[in-house]
């Protein structure tokens, strides 16, 4: 699927903002605080390293804003090193859902080969050192657990920020970002965002692994949303990865139709206004006149009418016997629309109908019928100009405007 495409209508998105920078326990905080069950994310986590952590969560404020905030306690001993064939082993030997081992495996591979690139090493020879401890692989299976329980059947994702400086590992001192979280960023767009570390590499290995992207927010019905706290507080920005959850809205229909066009130099222009009243009458979709210069010099018109296919024939047997013209130019073409309804408004005693397109739930236009605005300016003896602007003042009122929802 192309991730700057449209999701099935009725299809759960989950987006991830990572526009202040990730990291893998920030956005299972971000999760946990969008709805995943934290008691299913403890279980997925203790069933690949048993009785070896302990999950928390607490709300906190980053930069004014509430967010909540995901502690990994480590209950024992952890080794500095690990081996990827090790990690491997724990999640294809754990009790877990297919999902999420299916997602956990991608994500530490992805790892492993971006460790062995940096290092110059085969994967299958990677020792994990931050990436492998206790807490990120909690934080790992974790947030592939929190997505298969909130449903998330697409993932997306912003641009990253990974920050600038410098940052201690178990290397030593190395540039930020660090060269692994460049090797997962590879195909991503990525900026520095501020100073210090903003990625890490369980974070960035999490998004590029997982979500398609980088996207801005795709169109969908919002459900719920988190946000998921680092543990640094500076006062220049919401230190928090944030996540919007929701179903993909219906996508506007795509209608096949018929456009037939003529275009006449010898007809009255009188004749006209007439023509166009007899194709929409015969049931045309739309019917308009463009002015153009033809041959020779003569001024002339094009007519256009948009036919469904099974009118098609009717219609163009209409334009022969309206007009002048010798022929009639046909063209497959396809169109994408709204739902239509109307809504009845009342101003100053009168009716006045409210035409609205709406799709996914949500009004996304709404205009007065024109006739009726017209008989509202005779019925008042007012412009029609006033007539106009008291229906949409009537339709505002009714709550008819762009984003209101339509039931």
């Amino acid at each position: 699927m192309d991730p700057r495409g449209a999701s099935a209508p009725g299809r759960r998105i989950a987006w991830i903002d990572a526009t202040a920078g990730v990291a893998g326990d920030m956005l299972l905080g971000a999760l946990l605080d969008a709805g995943a069950d934290l008691d299913r994310v403890r279980a997925a986590v203790d069933a690949v390293v048993p009785r070896a952590v302990a999950l928390r969560t607490a709300p906190v404020t980053r930069a004014g804003l509430r967010a909540l905030k995901l502690d990994v306690d480590v209950l024992e001993a952890d080794s500095p090193h690990r081996h990827w064939s090790g990690i491997r082993e724990r999640l294809v030997a754990a009790d877990l859902d297919a999902g999420v081992r299916e997602r956990a495996l991608a994500v530490f591979t992805r790892l492993a080969e971006a460790e062995g690139r940096v290092h110059g090493i085969p994967a299958e020879d990677v020792h994990f050192h931050e990436v492998g401890s206790l807490d990120s692989i909690a934080d790992v299976v974790g947030v592939c657990a929190a997505l298969v329980d909130l449903g998330v059947e697409d993932l997306r994702a912003s641009a990253v920020a990974v920050g600038s400086g410098t940052v201690r590992a178990a290397h030593g001192t190395l540039p930020v970002p660090p060269p692994a979280v460049v090797e997962l960023s590879r195909g991503w767009e990525v900026f520095a965002g501020g100073t210090g570390e903003l990625a890490t590499p369980t974070g960035i290995a999490l998004v590029t692994t997982l979500a398609e992207g980088p996207v801005p927010l795709p169109r969908l019905v919002v459900e719920a949303a988190g946000s998921g706290a680092g543990t640094r507080d500076p006062a220049e920005r919401a230190n928090v990865v944030r996540v919007v959850l929701g179903r993909a809205a219906d996508a506007a229909p795509v209608q096949d139709a018929v456009l037939l066009a003529a275009t006449v130099d010898d007809l009255d222009p009188r004749v006209w206004p007439e023509v166009l009243r007899e194709l929409l009458a015969a049931g045309a979709l739309d019917a308009w006149l463009t002015p153009v210069l033809m041959k020779k010099g003569r001024p002339g018109h094009t007519l256009e009418v948009l036919a469904a296919p099974d009118r098609a024939d009717a219609l163009s047997d209409a334009v022969l016997r309206h007009t002048s013209t010798l022929g009639v130019r046909r063209s497959p073409v396809t169109r994408d629309v709204l739902d239509r309804d109307h809504h009845a408004v009342d101003v100053d005693g009168h009716t006045v109908r409210i035409k609205v397109g709406h799709r996914g739930g949500l009004v996304v236009q709404a205009m007065p019928e024109f006739e009726d605005v017209v008989a509202l300016a005779r019925a008042r003896g007012t412009a029609v100009q006033d007539a106009l602007l008291a229906a949409h003042a009537a339709a505002v009122s009714a709550g008819l405007v762009p984003g209101a929802t339509w039931a």
